[in-house]
């Protein structure tokens, strides 16, 4: 897996020879660590975690924690592993829901340069499965879906000065973007875990999101390898807390 990643991005310190040029050392320990120590550590792997997954994740993992350089870095290579316009593009509208308009922002913008500099025609096809009227219930399902029956009429439960926020939660973060095409229901509850995990703090929604993935059949086993491969990207503070809200083993 990721098999000759190493190999690209050392072609990217070559192309862009700011880094290699002042902080050879670091450069080395780094790729070093990140593109063959992580990747290729039989403890943080798994049959899963393919060239392209590992891929969203870390770039879901970037936009948390709002490195719009690392981003810019890793577009191609990302690209060249298969993922594709559509999934990238649908990575980051979902962000918007987690990390906000304000820090998703800058990495469309980045990936919509990018995509033109590829001769990729924008828009894209759009992606759009239920119309405005629809995404209430839509979103409901999908909430019942992945976290179970005790969601169902979430939208119109809690306290009155505050439930327009739960209906929004409803219809707007899952009735507006899990329901586009382009992801899989399991690769996006993956990239939500990898957004709050890149955010910090964020270790209640984490808990829900842990218990999520497992439900929808991304296994714990796998979330730690997913964890695992966005470390150096997020720290060691981060991915521990991230480590911290998976249930115990069973």
């Amino acid at each position: 897996m990721f098999d000759d990643l190493k190999r690209r991005m050392n072609k990217f310190w070559n192309d862009d020879r700011t880094l290699e040029q002042t902080d050879p050392e670091f450069v080395a320990l780094f790729s070093n660590f990140a593109y063959d120590e992580v990747i290729n550590d039989p403890g943080a792997t798994h049959p899963d975690l393919d060239d392209r997954t590992r891929s969203m994740a870390i770039m879901a993992a970037i936009i948390g924690t709002g490195g719009l350089d690392a981003f810019e870095m890793m577009l191609p290579v990302s690209y060249s592993t298969g993922l594709d316009s559509v999934a990238l593009k649908e990575i980051i509208y979902q962000s918007t829901a987690y990390v906000g308009f304000a820090r998703m922002l800058p990495f469309l913008k980045k990936t919509n340069e990018y995509l033109n500099a590829e001769n990729v025609q924008l828009p894209l096809a759009s992606g759009a499965t239920v119309n405005h009227d629809q995404r209430d219930q839509a979103g409901e399902d999908l909430q019942v879906a992945i976290f179970g029956e005790g969601m169902r009429g979430f939208a119109s439960s809690g306290a009155e000065d505050r439930r327009h926020i739960n209906r929004w939660l409803s219809a707007n973060c899952f009735g507006d973007y899990y329901t586009r095409q382009g992801l899989s229901l399991r690769e996006r509850e993956m990239v939500t875990l990898c957004f709050l995990a890149g955010l910090g703090g964020t270790e209640p929604q984490m808990k829900a999101h842990t218990a999520g993935n497992i439900a929808i059949g991304n296994s714990r086993e796998f979330l730690i390898a997913v964890i695992s491969q966005i470390m150096p990207y997020i720290g060691y503070p981060r991915t521990l807390n991230a480590l911290a809200c998976l249930p115990d083993q069973q």
